[in-house]
């Protein structure tokens, strides 16, 4: 069946470190709340368990997996709780060892006990999730969930397939593959982010649009400040130490400026040589994940993983490439963006749970060149060029987080996703599309093939390269 995906599912606001460890899960116990108040048994719940299975059992600490799915259970929510008021809430928790179920009743919770760590895989996807929520009759409820990757959360029977598929019939340009993108471009004599666009006015208002894009832009823009204005050692156990502040304090200087847009218009100007330009991309980066690391507020593009890139990328067209560039080059970047990791996650996937982290930072890196290569001047068939070139240069990376942590490799692989998008937007400009020898819809296959190929222990498991070849005790 043909998925309807907006820009808004593929780039959501959310908290860190992980899109489909801690927001996915987030998620799946919001919606086991809702099953339960639809059923009309969540008055009579006495005690609730959830079961981790796979990749969100191994690496599920780290990950902040459990810390997830206690406030999805309390009937918070990660677009707008304040993060400053994650860490008490979760201690109180700890503490009462009891739950505000759905915020409405309090019930004993024993964190220890009632999130089961399984080492087990469900046959469906790597990261499964079950709660199981006990009555006072002495009966049971019990509910599968899957989340997917980018903050993505489905059930094996698929019940929202006909709502899907209802919301897909409304756009004007159904999108599949990259070819059919194309072809639209062609007939209807728009760009990229045009053809979006119309997809998206048949979903929702024009000032909805816009306000939300702009909603998700300055939340990149505060994560990228905040990164870069926050010194000291990472949580987690491996006393990773903040590079953003350090390298933001060397380029800047004593900048005039007191709020994130005031402190873009300082850095437009800084001096501008190619290692500035390397070091203010890579600090973008460094800054958003960072954040991500210490579980504040990022936007998944298209995980929280490989959130860094998108915003470092858009960032750099702001400041170095276009200063008088603002909303509507902002918006048509996300645009462009959004439609090609969606077209990524119809093809093959976007969890490195299931395909490594070419499925992460390998696809945000294409969906960033795109955006920047359409900015730049691109045609549609050179910004799909841009997006094959970026992750044609990403196939068969690994997903081996040290400790489960989204942190090491993970942070620095920002970066480099990000030059690497630069450099693929720059090469699909100076390239005639007519002698492109790979298509972007021949990449995403050969992605997915890769991604079945992967060895387990390359998928986000932990249990083999960098995540064992440096143990803890190292760090």
């Amino acid at each position: 069946m043909e998925e309807c995906i907006s820009v808004f599912d593929m780039l959501k606001i959310g908290v860190g470190p992980s899109s489909s460890h801690t927001l996915g899960p987030w998620r799946a116990a919001e919606r086991f709340l809702e099953e339960l108040k639809n059923e009309s048994i969540l008055e009579q719940v006495t005690r609730v368990k959830v079961d981790l299975y796979g990749s969100l059992s191994l690496t599920g600490k780290g990950h902040a997996t459990d810390l997830a799915v206690m406030l999805g259970l309390s009937g918070q929510d990660p677009e707008y709780i304040p993060v400053d008021n994650i860490a008490g809430i979760i201690k109180t928790i700890e503490t009462k060892n009891e739950i505000i179920l759905g915020n409405q009743i309090t019930i004993p919770f024993y964190f220890l006990q009632d999130i089961v760590f399984n080492k087990d895989f469900l046959p469906f996807h790597a990261n499964g999730l079950k709660f199981t929520a006990y009555k006072a009759d002495d009966s049971e409820y019990e509910s599968t969930f899957y989340s997917i990757g980018g903050g993505f959360v489905v059930k094996e029977e698929r019940t929202n397939a006909k709502i899907k598929e209802e919301i897909k019939c409304a756009f004007p340009f159904p999108i599949q593959n990259a070819v059919e993108l194309l072809n639209y471009t062609v007939s209807e004599n728009k760009s990229i982010s045009e053809i979006v666009y119309e997809n998206e006015k048949s979903m929702r208002p024009e000032e909805e649009i816009h306000s939300e894009l702009m909603r998700i832009w300055n939340t990149m823009l505060e994560c990228m400040y905040i990164g870069c204005h926050t010194g000291g050692i990472l949580p987690g156990g491996l006393h990773v130490r903040r590079r953003a502040f350090d390298m933001h304090q060397n380029l800047i200087g004593l900048a005039n400026y007191d709020n994130p847009q005031s402190w873009l218009e300082e850095i437009r100007k800084t001096e501008v040589k190619f290692r500035q330009i390397l070091k203010w991309v890579s600090c973008f980066a460094l800054a958003v994940n960072e954040v991500n690391a210490s579980l504040g507020r990022v936007v998944t593009a298209p995980t929280n993983g490989s959130a860094g890139v998108i915003p470092a990328v858009l960032m750099y067209y702001l400041v170095i490439e276009n200063h008088n560039a603002g909303e509507k080059e902002i918006k048509q970047f996300l645009m462009v963006a959004g439609e090609i990791g969606s077209i990524f996650k119809k093809g093959s996937t976007i969890s490195a749970a299931m395909g490594g982290c070419q499925a992460e930072i390998g696809v945000s890196s294409s969906m960033a060149a795109a955006a920047l290569c359409e900015l730049m001047g691109g045609s549609p068939a050179q910004v799909l060029m841009a997006a094959e070139i970026a992750m044609e240069h990403h196939l068969g990376l690994t997903c081996d987080p040290i400790g489960g942590l989204v942190q090491i490799p993970c942070i620095e692989r920002n970066t480099m996703g990000a030059i690497k998008a630069i450099n693929a937007a720059e090469l699909a400009l100076e390239t005639d599309s007519k002698n492109a020898k790979v298509p972007l819809d021949k990449v995403i296959n050969t992605m997915w093939q890769t991604a079945k190929d992967m060895n387990s222990k390359y998928k986000e498991t932990s249990e083999g390269g960098l995540a064992i070849a440096v143990n803890m005790a190292d760090c």
